[in-house]
C-alpha cells in the first residue's frame, strides 16, 4: 500500500512538471537554453565538454565577428597616392605599387614607368641620403653616440629598443639605420654631426640639388615626417649615387647585425626580406613606411645579366612591394636579351594604349 501512495504521488509531480514546460514562452526557453552551463550542472563525460566546446567556438565565432565589423567601419588614414588618385592607375605587370620605375643602371634605359613624376612622402627611403652624408663626411666611424631624449620620436611616436642612454658608435649606428631603419639611430647621426641637426638637414637637401633631384625636399633625417618628398625619378638617381659608395652597399644588404648595449647583446636584422634569397643579386637596397607614404622599396639589382634599379612607392602592402619586385624580375628573365627592347616597347605602348 505505500508502494501505491509513493507511485501515485510520482505521477502527480512529473505531470505538474511537464504542465509546467508547456506553459514557458519560446523566447523564455530560447533565453534557458542560452544560459551559462554551470560545469557541476554537467556530466563528467565526452558530452558534456562537446557542449562547453560548441559554445566557446559560438562565442568566439561571434567576438571575431565583431572585430570585422569594427575594422570595415573604421577604415586606415589614406596615403597621399590614394588621394592624389594614383592607385587607379593600370599597368601591364598588374603591380601593386601606385609609383614604380625600372631603369638599365648603365645605359640609362627605362625598363618600366609608371607615375615616376609624382612626387610623394618617401619615409625611410631618407635614410640613403643620410647615410650618404654620414659616408661622405668621413667622420670617425668609432666615435661613440649616445642616444638622448632628443632622440625620441614625437612625429609618429614610433618604438625603438635604442633606449636613452644607450651608446653606440657611429658605424652602429649607421649599420642599424641603413640595414633595419633604426630611426633613433638616423636622428642621434643627423644630431650629432658638426653644425647640429639643422646643417646636417642643410646638406641633405644641398647633396640632392648637386644630383639633380628636383622634385626632393628634406626636412629631418629619419622619414618620420611626410615634408621628406620625393619622385621616383629622383630616388632612382640617389640609389646610383649610393651604390658608388662601397659602405653603403655593404651596410644595406647586411642581412642581420648585433650591438652590445650594456650587458645585453641586441639582434637586429634587415628589413628587406629578398637580401636573404639566394635568386636575387642586390648591390643597394632600402625600405620605408609611413601611413603618408605606403609601402616603399628601392633597389640596385643585377637580372639576366644587366644591372637595374628599381623604385617602388605607396604600395598597400608590406609583402606587396615585394611581390612588384618579384613581378619584375620575372617579366626581364622572360624577355630574350635580343628582344628585350622590343618586348619594352611594347610593354609601354600597351600600357599607353
Amino acid at each position: 500500500m505505500p508502494s501505491q501512495s509513493l507511485n501515485c504521488v510520482l505521477k502527480i509531480v512529473g505531470f505538474l512538471a511537464f504542465s509546467f514546460a508547456l506553459s514557458v514562452p519560446a523566447a523564455q526557453a530560447q533565453e534557458i537554453k542560452r544560459a551559462p552551463v554551470k560545469k557541476h550542472q554537467l556530466a563528467r563525460g565526452s558530452a558534456a565538454k562537446k557542449v562547453i566546446a560548441v559554445r566557446r567556438t559560438a562565442q568566439f565565432a561571434a567576438a571575431s565577428k565583431r572585430k570585422n565589423v569594427i575594422r570595415a567601419a573604421t577604415p586606415g588614414k589614406p596615403s597621399f597616392g590614394e588621394i592624389a588618385g594614383l592607385h587607379g592607375a593600370q599597368d601591364a605587370l598588374d603591380l601593386k605599387s601606385s609609383v614604380a620605375l625600372v631603369i638599365d643602371q648603365d645605359t640609362r634605359e627605362v625598363l618600366f614607368r609608371k607615375n615616376d613624376h609624382a612626387v610623394l612622402p618617401i619615409a625611410s627611403l631618407t635614410k640613403l641620403m643620410t647615410g650618404v652624408i654620414i659616408s661622405g663626411a668621413k667622420l670617425p666611424m668609432d666615435e661613440v653616440i649616445t642616444v638622448t631624449q632628443d632622440d625620441i620620436d614625437t612625429e609618429k611616436g614610433s618604438s625603438s629598443r635604442l633606449n636613452v642612454g644607450a651608446s653606440l658608435t657611429r658605424g652602429e649606428l649607421l649599420h642599424l639605420a641603413l640595414m633595419s631603419s633604426e630611426n633613433r639611430a638616423a636622428h642621434a647621426l643627423g644630431r650629432t654631426y658638426p653644425g647640429g641637426l639643422s646643417t646636417f638637414v642643410g646638406l641633405m637637401n644641398a647633396k640632392a640639388k648637386l644630383l639633380g633631384m628636383s622634385d626632393t625636399s628634406y626636412a629631418e633625417p629619419t622619414g618620420l615626417s611626410s615634408r621628406n618628398q620625393s619622385s621616383a625619378q629622383d630616388l632612382a638617381t640617389l640609389v646610383n649615387a649610393a651604390h658608388a659608395d662601397p659602405l653603403l652597399r655593404e651596410l644595406t644588404t647586411s642581412p642581420g647585425y648585433q650591438v652590445a648595449i650594456g650587458s645585453r647583446r641586441l639582434q637586429y636584422n634587415n628589413t628587406n626580406r629578398l637580401v636573404k634569397n639566394p635568386q636575387w643579386d642586390i648591390g643597394l637596397q632600402k625600405t620605408g613606411f609611413i601611413t603618408e607614404a605606403g609601402q616603399c622599396l628601392v633597389m640596385q639589382t643585377k637580372i639576366a645579366g644587366r644591372k637595374l634599379i628599381m623604385v617602388f612607392l605607396d604600395s598597400a602592402g608590406k609583402l606587396s612591394r615585394i611581390g612588384d619586385a618579384e613581378r619584375v624580375r620575372r617579366w626581364v628573365e622572360s624577355i630574350p636579351a635580343a628582344d628585350r627592347k622590343v618586348n619594352i616597347s611594347a610593354l609601354h605602348a600597351e600600357i599607353e594604349g
